[in-house]
């Protein structure tokens, strides 16, 4: 029998804890967890004893020898470890709102991972991580990072091409996505084969009972999905039908942010009107959780962080680890490195798509080519990406205005200095190395 796993959670204060401690426990006969280290910073020290005492009272109703540590000592956690996940936010909640509040000030798009929000949100990550990595290079040298910390392609890329440690990354969308078509099709006897890059993702074959099906019931699948959004922050704007069934694939919801970049504008310059970002209201959903985590009779993952836009990410993290741990080879969509599964991007980009989990990693399926049209904007926003890494770990201004120049959500001319400008001085205490 394989020894009792030690595992280490960083960013143990998160609202989500509750949801891998659950996860954790549901699949504890094959992941013999010995101990759960829950880290966190001194900032998230209250928060952290909240969801900690909880998690202590879900193993306890569950009767699993599984010891749950509360430590702001990464080292101590780091120790030995079998797994690390990260589910950090660098600046917290408040750094969120400003990376949407700025952006839409000045017209622009203001989103968590997407345009202005996603890239400060790589350039306060990234170095965070690397050092994450660095310290598991010499505590954990043969342990794996599951990173589900966003924006989850350009953390995990950054990782693979500045560390030795083993990475893999992880994105609730396309658990979305399928749940989205199972309703659709009624049954559970279907297969989506996924292509592309974190938030960037299609399906490209949807199979069914032996067939492929995706020209037939994309029409099907728009229409459902106009009257019910496949993630908590994007309103179910309808696709054009036209557009999608000749792109031939299933695009993910944030492709919005491109193929319907005025429409998504609209709607977020409506709701800024109105006093609220999407930021803020996450903060309102976090506290009301907090508190219902405070109940000293809860024991279990209450029913309202389904709630919790980012919902299964960190289930999605537990069976990623128990397929690994097991060799189970089953199929699971994950980040990991292109290995010419996408012919036009470089072999240790790293993609997300659909791949079998072994113990040595992911190993992607064979895919056909995407279209030309997909083809063009993946190489560019893979490039997008590739430059964020590079002026994230550089901390270099003009290799960061050369990425946000070729972005479509980001290209705006001089604006695109303003807002940038105005973002550095607003995240000045977590971007350090900069000259600002």
């Amino acid at each position: 029998m394989k020894k009792p796993l030690k595992i280490a959670t960083i960013g143990g204060g998160s609202s989500y804890t509750p949801e891998i401690v659950a996860g954790f426990i549901s699949r504890y006969q094959d992941v013999p967890i010995k101990e759960l280290w829950l880290v966190d910073i001194e900032a998230g020290r209250e928060k952290l004893e909240i969801v900690g005492a909880l998690a202590r009272r879900m193993v306890e109703k569950a009767g699993v020898p599984m010891q749950i540590h509360l430590t702001m000592d990464r080292e101590e956690a780091l120790k030995d470890a079998d797994f690390v996940t990260t589910q950090l936010r660098v600046g917290l909640l408040d750094a969120r709102i400003q990376d949407e509040r700025i952006p839409l000030s000045h017209g622009a798009i203001g989103q968590e991972t997407n345009g202005f929000g996603g890239f400060m949100k790589a350039l306060r990550t990234i170095p965070v991580v690397l050092e994450i990595a660095k310290e598991m290079e010499r505590l954990c040298p043969n342990a794996w990072l599951i990173n589900f910390s966003n924006p989850s392609s350009m953390v995990t890329e950054a990782v693979h091409r500045h560390s030795s440690i083993k990475c893999i990354g992880l994105c609730n969308v396309p658990i979305g996505m399928q749940r989205s078509v199972g309703e659709v099709i009624g049954d559970e006897d279907f297969f989506i084969h996924f292509l592309g890059m974190n938030h960037y993702v299609w399906g490209k074959h949807i199979y069914h009972q032996g067939r492929e099906i995706t020209q037939e019931i994309l029409p099907k699948i728009i229409e459902h999905e106009s009257t019910k959004s496949v993630v908590k922050n994007l309103k179910p704007i309808v696709w054009n039908k036209e557009f999608v069934q000749q792109l031939g694939m299933l695009p993910c919801p944030y492709h919005r942010y491109y193929y319907m970049q005025d429409d998504i504008l609209h709607e977020e310059l409506e709701s800024f009107k109105d006093g609220k970002t999407r930021a803020e209201v996450v903060r309102g959903v976090e506290e009301a959780l907090f508190e219902i985590y405070k109940n000293p009779e809860l024991n279990e993952k209450p029913a309202e962080l389904e709630q919790r836009g980012g919902a299964h990410y960190s289930d999605a993290a537990c069976g990623l680890i128990r397929a690994i741990y097991t060799n189970s080879q089953e199929i699971m969509v994950v980040n990991m490195p292109n290995n010419g599964t996408i012919g036009i991007l470089p072999d240790d980009a790293i993609i997300e798509t659909s791949a079998m989990i072994t113990s040595f990693g992911p190993v992607s399926l064979k895919a056909s080519p995407l279209p030309a049209p997909a083809q063009a904007e993946i190489l560019l926003m893979k490039t997008f990406e590739r430059l964020t890494i590079e002026a994230a770990v550089k901390k270099d201004y003009n290799i960061a205005i050369q990425a946000l120049t070729i972005n479509p959500l980001t290209k705006h001319g001089a604006m695109t200095r303003v807002i940038f400008n105005e973002l550095l001085q607003a995240h000045k205490p977590h971007l350090s190395g900069w000259q600002i």
